[in-house]
């Protein structure tokens, strides 16, 4: 049997989250590289002020998922695949060996402020909850026709799609989603369009930061969670990375892929536990958060499920 480490997205963030990382000569180790790497201290980097900004968001989620998963490692608890829902596929990246992680806090640092400055107020994303695709699809195409910007961002699993666009065109999206059936809407905290074509230009642009970066053979499967698919040749690591932030996130598919391939566990690195309650269905209730136990707890399970 086969572990799937999985790496969170933007909307898992939380004040602190780094200061909750454990106190170990490990996870201190990853907190100075940061440092030395970004030429700034990152004391102040996950208080709730600095996580209203889109780099800083992004910068805490690689380097929480890098420190919680080398912390893993110490005690034993190797993944033999990772999947990374958008931001998340940077470490992902890094622990498989694919992307060293100075490049990648270099990489994620320019993502973050890419997107920003591409859309600096008034966009973000919504989850839908309840509707299936095909529907929200239509729904979302006869507003574009209108001239709302809006799109389907997030395909999580088979009850809970993502929009991103507009704050105008998903509260409208929204209402008329409710209308055709869907549960409940949600706001998310992010504050941009991620993963549609509304990003296209960002991607571009972000594209042409991989030039010179080196990247590696991966020394275990590394799952797109945009084509739900694992990726091998170093190139196609880099072109995914490079073009996620525009495309839509397939993680319904990529957690099927996982199983397919012979995961079954399924342990999300910190923060938060969106991606465990995600891949339930998928995973059969073997699904933790790192955050819901403790260490040698997880790496009891990570140990049985690779025995």
């Amino acid at each position: 049997m086969s572990v799937l480490f999985t790496f969170p997205g933007q909307g898992a963030q939380r004040p602190g989250m780094l200061h909750r990382l454990p106190d170990t000569p490990g996870v201190r180790e990853t907190l100075d590289r940061a440092a030395d790497v970004l030429g700034r201290s990152i004391d102040a980097l996950d208080d709730e002020a600095s996580l209203r900004s889109t780099e800083a968001v992004q910068l805490c989620l690689l380097i929480a998922g890098v420190a919680a998963a080398r912390l893993l490692a110490t005690l034993g608890a190797l993944p033999t695949m990772v999947c990374g829902l958008s931001v998340g596929a940077f470490p992902a990246a890094v622990t498989a060996g694919a992307l060293d992680f100075g490049d990648a806090l270099r990489l994620v640092a320019l993502r973050g402020r890419l997107m920003e400055q591409a859309y600096p107020h008034g966009y973000g994303m919504t989850a839908i909850d309840g509707l299936a695709a095909p529907a929200l699809e239509s729904l979302l195409a006869g507003l574009r026709a209108d001239g709302w910007p809006v799109h389907l961002a997030n395909i999580n699993s088979d009850t809970q799609l993502v929009i991103a666009g507009s704050d105008e065109a998903m509260a409208i999206a929204a209402e008329q989603a409710r209308k055709l059936g869907a549960r409940r809407s949600q706001r998310l905290r992010v504050a941009v369009p991620s993963h549609c074509a509304l990003l296209d230009a960002a991607a571009a642009a972000f594209a042409r930061a991989f030039d010179g970066v080196p990247l590696a053979r991966p020394r275990i499967a590394c799952l797109s969670g945009n084509l739900a698919r694992p990726l091998f040749r170093p190139e196609h690591i880099a072109a995914d990375l490079a073009a996620n932030m525009a495309r839509p996130v397939l993680w319904l598919d990529s957690m099927r892929a996982a199983w397919e391939r012979g995961a079954r566990l399924a342990v999300e690195m910190p923060p938060g536990r969106t991606l465990t309650r995600l891949a339930g269905s998928s995973f059969d209730g073997l699904a933790i958060a790192v955050d819901d136990h403790r260490l040698d707890n997880v790496a009891a399970a990570v140990a049985a499920s690779t025995s």
